[in-house]
């Protein structure tokens, strides 16, 4: 089986990629010691995240492998923050998934999503175990913040990163 990215799909969430996205978020985040309360694990749209999506400036896309979806990840308005300022959402992906681009180009989409949205900040919430995954941010130009940011209620997350949208795209 080839593992070059050309045999990954990116695409807006449809209403089929529900259970799929949602058993991804619940299998991922456990992962990571991220199943406790202050995580998205328990976030009421992960069982309908084509509908939390749906709304303007909302944007959540799924990578396809081979006709399955195996990780996504969404850009919002962030709750509780200035309205120039979205979050990446919920970004996880299978152990298939890694190693194959599909974060950067996942990544990538979702903030040219938010750009295109007219944010001019991306913030997201991270845990200090996903290494590889701040390796990504740190690359693509998002930098460290000491404190969280807006209301998301995700308590759990020990790492916050931001990113101005307004500069070229590293």
């Amino acid at each position: 089986m080839s593992t070059s990215t050309e045999t990954l799909v990116l695409r807006p969430i449809e209403p089929r990629d529900d259970a799929a996205v949602a058993s991804i978020i619940r299998t991922v985040m456990p992962e990571f010691g991220a199943d406790g309360p202050g995580f998205a694990i328990h976030d009421p749209e992960v069982s309908t995240m084509s509908a939390a999506y749906s709304r303007p400036r909302h944007g959540y896309f799924v990578v396809e492998r081979n006709g399955r979806v195996i990780g996504g990840a969404g850009i919002a308005p962030l709750d509780g923050g200035d309205p120039g300022v979205c979050e990446l959402r919920k970004m996880y992906f299978l152990p298939e998934a890694r190693g194959l681009g599909a974060g950067e180009r996942m990544l990538r989409r979702c903030l040219d999503f938010a750009r295109e949205a007219g944010f001019r900040l991306c913030y997201l919430e991270t845990l200090a175990g996903m290494k590889q995954a701040q390796k990504l941010y740190r690359r693509l130009g998002f930098e460290p913040l000491c404190a969280p940011m807006g209301k998301t209620g995700h308590f759990g997350c020990d790492n916050w990163y931001a990113l101005d949208l307004t500069k070229p795209a590293a």
